[in-house]
Order: C-alpha cells, then sequence, then structure tokens
C-alpha cells in the first residue's frame, strides 16, 4: 500500500465534512447506492458477489487472527435448509484481550483524524463486498436478496458513517491545548494547558442473528474512531456476515501499517457461549449488545463500572383511529408486518382500531370492516410467492415459527380471540426448500394482554378493538414504558387528537410515525436523519445515533504547567 495515512485523511475529509452535514441538517444524504440493479454498479459486479459467496461455502474462512485453538461453524440456510459448511478460527480469549491492548497502544496516538479516514475506507471496501455481504446475510439471516443488499450493506453502513459524524464532532470540540491567563491578587499567571483525548478501552460488539451488520458498523467505528480496539463477537448462527467484516478491517489496517488486532473475530457457539468471559474481564470497558430482552435486561442489571450500550426489542404498535384510504392504510401497515416477516426491531405488531370503528374519507368503517381490509392487505402480499419472496423473505430460525404456531394454538383456546388469518407457509419461487411462513392475524378486544403485551419474534398481528381512541394510546404507551417499543405507528385526521397522542408517546418514550402511506416503508428510518431507539424505554438504552452514543467512549486528560520564558520568547 503506497497511500499514506495523511494521504488517507485527505482523500476521505470530503466524505466526513458531508456526514457531519447531514447530522447537523437531518436532510437525506449517503455515499452509497442502496438499489442491487445492475445499472448503479460496476459491470459484472452482482455476478462477482453471488460467485464469491457461492466460493466460500464448503470451506474455511481465512482469517490470521492471534492464538488459534481450533475452527467452528455450523450455520445454516433458511432459504435451502442446508449447512453453509464453512468454518472459522477459534481463538483464545485471554489472547485475543491481549493483543487488543497491545494494539491499543499505539492506536491510541494516531490523530483521531486519521482514525476516522481508515474507518471510512473501512466503509467504502464494505461496500466493495456488498453484493458477496447480501448473498451472505440472506442465507445466514433469511432476509430477501433486496433487504439483504440494502439494509444490511449501504443502509447500514450509512448508521456507521453516522456514528464517524459524531465521533468527529465530539473530539474536535475539544481542543488540543491551550494558553489560559488569569491574575490572582497582584500576580499574573499564564498557563500551558494541554488536553488529551484517552480511550476507554476494549470494545465488545455483540451482534444479533437476524441483523448482525445493523447494529455493528456504528458500535465498530464509533468505538474505533475514539481509540478504543474492537471485539467482534457474531451470533452462532449468522456468522458469516460478520467474518467478512472482520476480514475487511484487518486487511485496511494492515495495508496502512496499523496493528490488524484492532478488530478481531470471537467465535463461539449456542452450547458453549463465549460473551460473559470478555465482558467479566476488566480490560473489557464497552460492551455493544443488540439481541434478546432477556439478556440485555440482564446486562443492563449486572454490568457496572463500563459503558453499555444496549438495544433489544420491544410491543411496536399502530393506533389506527381514523384515515382518508383505508385500503392504503391497510397496505401501509401489512407491509411494514410483512417486511422480513416481522423479524425486525422496528415491525409493528399490536394494531389498535376503536371498537366502534373509525372515520374514513368513505364515511365511518366498522372494526371488522378494518379487519377485512388488514387481512386483504396481507393476503395481496402473502398469496403472491413472488412478492412475498422479495418482501418476507425466510424465516431465520424454527422457533420463531414454533412460537407463532403455539400462539395460533393458544388463540384458538380464547373465547375472546378470533383467528382471521392462519400461519402457513408460502412457496419460495427460488428456493423450494425455504423456511417461510406468513403472518398469523388474531382479532380480539383489548384486555387480552396475556396474548399480545410481548414481543413475539415472528410473523404475528394482533388486532385490537380499544375502547375508544384514547384508551389505544393509552395501553399502546403504558406497554411500552413497561416492556418496551422502538417504533409506533400513528393514523388520524384528527390534528387535535395526534397532538395529544404526541405528548403521551413522547411520555414513553417512544418514536412516532404519523400518516405514512405510499413508496416508503412505514417502518424505514434513515440514517443522519431519524434517531434510531430513544433510550428512555425497555428496549434500549442508547441511540443510533447521536453524541451520547460516542462521546463517552473517550475521556479527557489534561496537564498544565507555568507557561516557560522560552515559550513566551518564542511566541515573541
Amino acid at each position: 500500500m503506497t497511500e499514506t495515512l495523511e494521504d488517507s485523511t485527505a482523500r476521505h475529509a470530503h466524505m466526513i465534512e458531508a456526514a457531519i452535514a447531514a447530522v447537523s441538517s437531518r436532510k437525506s444524504w449517503s455515499p452509497f447506492r442502496d438499489s442491487p440493479s445492475a445499472k448503479f454498479h460496476a459491470p459484472g459486479a452482482p455476478e462477482a458477489g453471488k460467485a464469491a459467496f457461492h466460493a466460500q461455502l464448503g470451506r474455511p474462512f481465512n482469517l490470521e487472527q492471534p492464538a488459534i485453538v481450533g475452527r467452528s461453524g455450523a450455520e445454516i440456510s433458511p432459504f435451502t435448509r442446508q449447512p453453509l459448511g464453512i468454518d472459522y478460527p477459534v481463538s483464545d480469549p485471554s489472547a485475543l484481550i491481549d493483543a487488543a491492548q497491545a494494539a491499543m497502544a499505539s492506536w491510541r496516538h494516531v490523530d483521531p483524524e486519521a482514525r476516522i479516514a481508515l474507518c471510512i475506507e473501512m466503509a467504502n471496501r464494505l461496500y466493495a463486498r456488498n453484493f458477496e455481504m447480501a448473498h451472505s446475510v440472506m442465507h445466514v439471516a433469511g432476509q430477501s436478496y433486496t433487504q439483504a443488499f440494502s439494509g444490511s450493506g449501504p443502509n447500514a453502513l450509512d448508521r456507521g458513517i453516522e456514528a464517524l459524524a459524531y465521533a468527529a464532532k465530539a473530539m474536535r470540540d475539544v481542543l488540543p491545548a491551550v494558553r489560559w491567563e488569569r491574575t490572582f491578587g497582584k500576580e499574573d499567571v499564564s498557563l500551558d494547558k494541554c488536553f488529551r483525548l484517552v480511550p476507554r478501552g476494549i470494545g465488545l460488539v455483540i451482534c444479533c442473528a437476524s441483523f448482525p451488520t445493523w447494529n455493528a458498523y456504528p458500535a465498530m467505528f464509533a468505538s474505533l474512531a475514539t481509540g478504543n480496539p474492537v471485539i467482534v463477537k457474531p451470533h452462532p448462527i449468522a456468522i458469516l456476515p460478520m467474518a467478512i467484516v472482520v476480514q475487511t478491517c484487518r486487511n485496511v489496517l494492515a495495508d496502512y501499517g496499523c496493528d490488524p488486532n484492532l478488530v478481531t473475530l470471537a467465535v463461539d457457539t449456542l452450547e458453549a457461549p463465549i460473551a460473559q468471559r470478555f465482558i467479566d474481564d476488566p480490560a473489557v470497558q464497552i460492551i455493544d449488545f443488540t439481541g434478546s430482552p432477556r439478556y440485555g435486561g440482564y446486562l443492563e442489571r449486572t454490568v457496572t463500572g463500563k459503558l453499555l450500550y444496549t438495544e433489544t426489542a420491544g410491543i411496536n404498535s399502530v393506533v389506527l383511529e381514523g384515515c382518508d384510504d383505508l385500503a392504503a392504510t391497510a397496505t401501509a401497515i401489512a407491509r411494514a408486518t410483512c417486511l422480513f416477516s416481522a423479524q425486525m426491531c422496528t415491525s409493528p405488531q399490536n394494531i389498535y382500531v376503536p371498537a366502534d370503528g373509525i372515520e374514513t374519507a368513505d364515511g365511518h368503517r366498522s372494526f371488522d370492516e378494518v379487519a377485512v381490509a388488514l387481512v386483504a392487505a396481507v393476503d395481496a402480499i402473502a398469496d403472491n410467492p413472488s412478492v412475498a419472496a422479495g418482501i418476507m423473505g425466510a424465516v431465520q430460525a424454527e422457533p420463531s415459527c414454533q412460537i407463532v404456531r403455539n400462539l395460533a394454538e393458544r388463540a384458538a383456546q380464547n373465547p375472546d380471540a378470533r383467528i382471521l388469518r392462519a400461519p402457513t407457509s408460502y412457496p419460495h419461487p427460488d428456493h423450494p426448500q425455504a423456511r417461510t411462513m406468513t403472518p398469523l392475524i388474531v382479532a380480539l378486544p383489548a384486555g387480552n394482554a396475556a396474548l399480545y403485551a410481548e414481543e413475539h419474534f415472528g410473523p404475528v398481528m394482533f388486532i385490537i378493538a380499544a375502547t375508544d381512541r384514547n384508551a389505544a394510546v393509552e395501553e399502546a404507551t403504558r406497554l411500552a414504558r413497561e416492556h418496551g417499543a422502538i417504533s409506533s405507528y400513528l393514523y388520524s385526521n384528527d390534528d387535535a387528537f395526534i397532538d395529544n397522542a404526541i405528548t403521551a408517546y413522547e411520555g414513553s418514550g417512544m418514536n412516532l410515525s404519523i400518516n405514512l402511506h405510499g413508496a416508503m416503508w412505514a417502518n424505514f428510518a434513515a440514517a443522519y436523519s431519524d434517531y434510531h431507539v430513544t433510550g428512555l424505554n425497555p428496549a434500549g438504552n442508547a441511540c443510533l445515533a447521536d453524541l451520547a452514543f460516542v462521546a463517552s467512549r473517550f475521556r479527557i486528560v489534561q496537564n498544565r504547567r507555568p507557561t516557560s520564558r522560552k515559550a513566551d520568547a518564542h511566541a515573541a
């Protein structure tokens, strides 16, 4: 590599400045294309990416790391139901920690702007591998090809660069040195003060299975930019995407003469999890966790003296109080529910409708008419295999299917509940063996919290008959306060009702989308503009991304001394 760190810093300066401008204006911006259409990419790129993925199947993943003590890997594609046949190096945890500490010794002294530039270089090289990444995410998570390309590629990389923008803002706010002068009595005092940015320590990034890159990129880049090494702990059933990320990041570091052990991979198994080994080590000072509320809650209760950033899950809701076009509104809700078979942190589950119905531009619609419209909108997706394949993809793991089946049995035994749509598989047009499941839709009156007052990780829609519109908002926000929520949705034509609802949702720490229809998915979150998770309810304690997400990953240590006569003479 002939380019120096200084050259890289200069070459990437425009991108970090554009990112800072974007987070400052909250306007739409991205350096990447999130469409897999061949017209936006170099000739042959889609085919080369697919070929790279297939060439990796059945082979050891090439990743040089410290103290490799074995190999492991047991990923199974949700689309083919066949093992990927890839194994990954397993390194001794103590050796990874020692290597990270050794790497940090020099990394902390690299100019912050250069560290940011290398992270941008990592993002650019990952984007260059995005067709390969799309197939990798597909076959470990179950996302459709289009969603894997966009949501786990450019959209996730944007979140990473967004974190870099905030890291730049936070670090630039600290002056490196200053001359301080003040008179005490008859004595003039002059001090030279220096302020050093000191990293906190090793960052551990614990990735989720369904969207491994989405939270990993901002966590990794936030820690690396602020001077901290990173150990990446992928979910055992979704290793390949993060192995590609770690491999790419290590190559960038090595190319620029930096220690590649600033980024390492910690592989484990479902039977022998290893995250706690890192969490308990004093050298690990930053923990980014994405995953189940159970383990996330445990970490929030037990991790002390360290930085902990969590995103878990919650009960996302829709309050449908009124609308102009019922069919269009039902379509928007159905699309958000069906996307990735409701295996997303933004998927709505509970749909509240006043028991006496709603008002539309075409007149009053009863609760049952609203329910019929919602079912029809889901049917339009689920009953068309080519549409379903592009939207719903596959269900990542069999336990999610079993959750939905068990819920259907419980609903069938509840005298208040009506199953409007049973969960069934759909025939995937490209992968006949794919694990698929269309949504279970249950209509029931409010008060049946035993069925719907928890997140069910799979394709489920509850249509809940609320006493009235205010009761709908009250229950939706109360469940968010108690169990967490990441995204919430409201449809209404009554501005006064909307204003009152906004206050209630704010009080529960819930982001709210109001009257979203059309081409943009209701649960799409735009990097640089939308804040993802508030940290104000049990669904997570951190936001992607804001200054709080990065500013504590470094601390400021100062030294000061009287201004020397030599320095005064030089200044003169």
